[in-house]
């Protein structure tokens, strides 16, 4: 074993510490690390399966121009060139970068100066944008600042956590691991989730506020009434500490004046409004959690006041137990913050509409120039590049024709736009496909650098990996292009540690605790100090961090004060008519990450949830004519994508989900961010990704197919494919309304089959069905069973199949027959991604060897031992079969 590399994990905003060390056949294990105080050693089902990630298969490792392979000299000196000319024709404003929470906090620094400060433009925007802006424009309306007030610590000495627009169980599962942990030590620790659906994270609730998609405002508003009728306002606090109170009040008691209008405008009973009104009223040690349920709104900074409002008002702020808390999606989208990645920020927390912030910046950075206003947000942005205002855009680690809304939009901007490059670590991306220049960019395990997690929590990322190929650092490429453009003097850096010590001394730059974001204390790090760096919660003035802010009173205002925001109530932008009768929400799942890149790469990640799906419940899918578990298309005003059934007793009538995980790369019109239109928060530009109208009706495919292949395959168009890609071997589910002229030919192309090729095939032409099998050295190199319906073909025995040494000829004749001539042990869709283990043998356990517990089922089969994030779902099927006994 090699000496262990602390680091932390590349995934969600929760920040898990994790230990990298080679094993001694070479590779290397990925454990959670047991010191880092955000995880304390657990990691999720995404965390654990990190070593399968680090191969360099579809990596992209040389520079290309049109495609093509180029030097680096070359590739730099084209976008340096491009970026020029077009700046020289039509000013600065004409090129914009979009980059990502995947970065780290010095790319993300070097990336903001070039633009703002040397290129003269603020057009650069994150696809923090999309998951954290309201956040970030709520906190600073109320507290000055970007601030973030708790730490993770605050769940475990909380007395009542709520919820609030937060699958934590599926989303930060790590966290989610803490909560119940401390509710099962703590058994009067109570948890309230509010939330249309009912997750994971519901089953764990003591209340579960299932209220109408978009009523959070309405919510948040009666409970600020019910609290100042209930004497609950603290009254030193307040008057010390906060702005705005009666106009807070007014607005509230307008919008929200008793219980029974909030029942009736969250579409919620009357009795569950009032309950969690009045525990939250009686427990002083009170923590909300918000995410993307709250931001991704057309009001999503209003909700944010909102919750923030009830917190000011009763003084639930700055001690332990007690505050909001804004759980961020990315590793380092607090990080990007930091650093000015917003197109409407100034590096350090520093404002753009101050004209003594810009000076500062100005001044520090000895800049040509600064942008003098802010730039386009990631909608706008690409808005412009469609309308030809925007000339050039260098995308950073993210992929934008699949998570932005209005995705096709996009494409057609990105098909426009006179120059795209794109800097990323992987080689096949929908966005990739339209990159005039591709750069190769070092991938997490390569990286050295900085992360702040959403407790504020400065953490390394430290490189345990060669570089590959002609990978480079992001920050390196970018300091390359700003040297060839003629800023080299300022763009110098040698290492990460000369870009944070330059980070950290701006931050301190004029900085006499007006302002929240200091590092100060970490301006001088020699080289081994970085290298050693704890995490630690900024600011960090002298050589300590802080876990909690305002527990001084104090916040960020220019009067020091709190602000309490009078809040009005609106509906989501988009709602359902006769046309569009359903609400789509968006959002993620638990075994993959964004747009797949790295999660689909693990083989066990896609096992749980293999197809996009559209989660609808049973009574409205009987009332829309679909069957759970057929394809359907779903149409909004935008677009059409067709993805699997799955009933769901948990949505709400009237309403449906779909993850935004699956794209081009992994599936056929799934894409559902094409559905979804570009309304935004006028505050904060961020996107409404949750309450887009469409309408759903079955695809009545005439032919269906499933493929097993040990290598990828070039797929003809048909109307609907997914791939699963699996240990080893690859599936794929196919449906088209079109029969090929010929199975056998067809089947032949698809799969590569040679005349010198072990092939048989069977053919029924009367009832349609097809059967073929690629052999090779005795064993199957794939495999294709196509018909009218395939569903009962058992996907287990198929790909028990394809990792056999050998097939006996029992297995070929079953292969023609399309079914297993003798027992097979399928162990079900995988229902514990550690540990593989399906849902038969947790059935099996809990029927055959009498667990009646999620201990017990831990203990037999090892399920949820490991990450925890199924156990909601173990303790479901528990339900489930204990029902049937």
């Amino acid at each position: 074993m090699s000496e262990p590399v602390h680091s932390t994990c590349p995934y969600c905003g929760v920040g898990c510490g994790v230990v990298a060390e080679r094993t001694d056949d070479g590779q290397f294990s990925i454990r959670g690390d047991p010191q880092h105080p955000a995880n304390y050693g657990r990691l999720c089902s995404k965390g654990a399966a990190l070593a399968d990630t680090l191969g360099l298969q579809q990596r992209l490792l040389y520079p290309e121009i049109m495609g093509h392979r180029v030097s680096w000299q070359q590739a730099i000196t084209t976008v340096a060139d491009s970026l020029q000319s077009i700046i020289s024709e039509h000013g600065p404003d004409a090129v914009a970068f979009y980059v990502s929470g995947q970065l780290l906090t010095e790319e993300y620094y070097v990336a903001n100066k070039l633009i703002k400060g040397f290129i003269g433009t603020a057009n650069i925007d994150t696809n923090s944008r999309l998951c954290m802006a309201s956040s970030v424009a709520g906190q600073r309306r109320a507290f000055g600042a970007d601030t973030v007030p708790g730490c993770y610590e605050d769940l475990e000495r909380a007395k009542l956590v709520v919820l609030a627009g937060s699958n934590l169980a599926w989303c930060h599962p790590v966290l989610f691991q803490r909560l119940t942990a401390a509710k099962a030590a703590n058994p009067d620790l109570m948890i309230v989730v509010i939330d249309p659906r009912r997750t994971t994270t519901a089953e764990v609730a003591d209340l579960h506020l299932a209220l109408r998609p978009g009523s959070d405002g309405w919510l948040f508003n009666g409970l600020l009434a019910f609290l100042d009728d209930a004497g609950e306002r603290h009254p030193s606090f307040v008057s010390r500490c906060v702005d705005g109170v009666s106009e807070a009040l007014q607005a509230a008691r307008q919008t929200a004046p008793d219980i029974t209008t909030v029942a009736a405008l969250c579409d919620l009973p009357a009795a569950q409004v009032e309950n969690f009104y009045r525990l939250f009223a009686r427990t002083e040690r009170v923590v909300t959690v918000y995410s993307q349920g709250i931001n991704q709104s057309s009001s999503g900074t209003d909700k944010v006041n909102a919750i923030i409002n009830c917190h000011l008002y009763t003084g639930r702020i700055g001690r332990p137990g007690m505050g909001p808390f804004s759980v961020t999606g990315q590793p380092n989208a607090m990080g990007g913050r930091e650093a000015g990645g917003l197109a409407n920020q100034l590096a350090a927390h520093m404002e753009l509409e101050n004209p003594l912030h810009r000076d500062w910046v100005q001044e520090f950075w000895q800049a040509p120039r600064l942008a003098q206003r802010p730039g386009l947000k990631a909608v706008e942005l690409f808005q412009a590049i469609e309308a030809g205002t925007v000339k050039a855009v260098w995308i950073m680690a993210t992929n934008p024709l699949v998570s932005m809304p209005d995705a096709l939009q996009v494409q057609r901007a990105l098909a426009r736009a006179e120059l795209v490059v794109v800097s990323d670590c992987v080689s096949e991306t929908d966005t990739l496909r339209y990159a005039h220049v591709r750069l190769p960019a070092l991938a997490w395990g390569e990286k050295d650098g900085t992360v702040t997690n959403s407790e504020r929590r400065i953490s390394r990322q430290r490189a345990f990996l060669t570089a590959p190929g002609e990978a480079r650092a992001d920050w390196q490429i970018i300091s390359d292009v700003a040297s060839a453009m003629g800023f080299g003097t300022s763009f110098d850096y040698q290492s990460p540690l000369e870009i944070f010590r330059e980070h950290a001394a701006l931050s301190g730059y004029h900085n006499n605790g007006e302002r929240d974001f200091n590092l100060t204390g970490l301006a001088a790090l020699s080289s081994d100090d970085y290298q050693g760096l704890v995490p630690v919660q900024w600011p960090v003035i002298k050589d300590q961090g802080r876990s909690r802010m305002f527990d001084d009173e104090r916040f960020f205002t220019p009067n020091g004060r709190a602000r309490m925001i009078a809040i009005q109530p609106r509906a989501p932008v988009m709602q359902p008519n006769a046309e569009f009768p359903l609400r789509l929400n968006t959002g993620r799942v638990r075994d993959h990450w964004h747009t797949m890149t790295r999660t689909a790469r693990a083989p066990q990640l896609n096992q749980h949830l293999i197809e996009p799906y559209l989660a609808i419940h049973p009574d409205d899918g009987a009332a829309f004519g679909v069957v759970d578990g057929e394809l359907v298309t779903v149409a909004s005003r935008l677009a059409e994508i067709i993805v699997r059934v799955c009933f769901d007793a948990g949505q709400r009538h009237g309403e449906v989900f779909i993850p935004m995980h699956w794209n081009d790369q992994y599936s056929g019109q799934a894409r559902v961010d094409t559905l979804i239109a570009a309304a935004t928060d006028p505050v904060s530009g961020q996107p409404e990704l949750k309450h887009m109208p469409v309408r759903i009706y079955s695809y009545r495919p005439l032919w269906q197919a499933v493929i097993v292949s040990r290598h990828r395959l070039e797929l003809p168009v048909t109307d609907y494919w997914t791939l699963v890609p699996g240990d080893q071997v690859l599936r794929y589910e196919l449906a088209g309304r079109q029969r090929p002229d010929s199975w056998s030919r067809w089947a032949e192309t698809v799969l590569g089959v040679t005349a010198n090729d072990d092939w048989i095939e069977y053919e029924d032409r009367r009832l349609g069905y097809f059967r073929g099998a690629l052999c090779s050295d005795q064993s199957l190199k794939a495999y294709i069973i196509a018909g009218p319906d395939v569903g009962a073909v058992s996907r287990g025995w198929l790909q028990q199949l394809s990792l056999q040494s050998a097939l006996s000829a029992q297995d070929r004749v079953g292969l023609l027959a399309g079914r297993p001539l003798g027992p097979v042990v399928d162990h079900g869709r995988i229902v514990c991604a550690c540990f593989g283990v399906g849902e038969t043998v947790i059935l099996d356990a809990i029927s055959h060897h009498n667990c009646r517990s999620v201990e017990d089922i831990s203990r037999h089969t090892r399920a949820g031992s490991n990450c925890g994030a199924c156990k909601p779902e173990l303790s479901a099927l528990l339900s489930r079969a204990s029902a049937l006994m």
